[in-house]
């Protein structure tokens, strides 16, 4: 199995940058895994007003932190769209 690419939405890279060096190390983990398995985190649809079908969701710092992202298949893709 190919490992997938990482890359971040400019708003995800500034929130990714923006974390302490601990938290960021714990977030880096997570991404590592998605690289490698990019179905690890959970399916979103429509919660809340927001239709976020197609994305996904993964927990870092025993969930304190939020990765939200989606899977580009054609291009062998994980794209981070938000870390909170």
């Amino acid at each position: 199995m190919a490992e997938y690419r990482i890359l971040f939405h400019p708003a995800a890279l500034l929130e990714f940058r923006s974390l302490d060096g601990g938290v960021r190390a714990v977030v880096a983990k997570q991404l590592a895994k998605l690289a490698k398995f990019p179905y690890l985190g959970d399916l979103l649809g429509n919660r809340h007003g927001y239709d976020l079908t197609g994305y996904r969701k993964m927990y870092a710092d025993r969930k304190r932190i939020h990765i939200v992202y989606s899977i580009v298949e054609d291009l062998v893709l994980v794209k981070i769209i938000a870390i909170g």
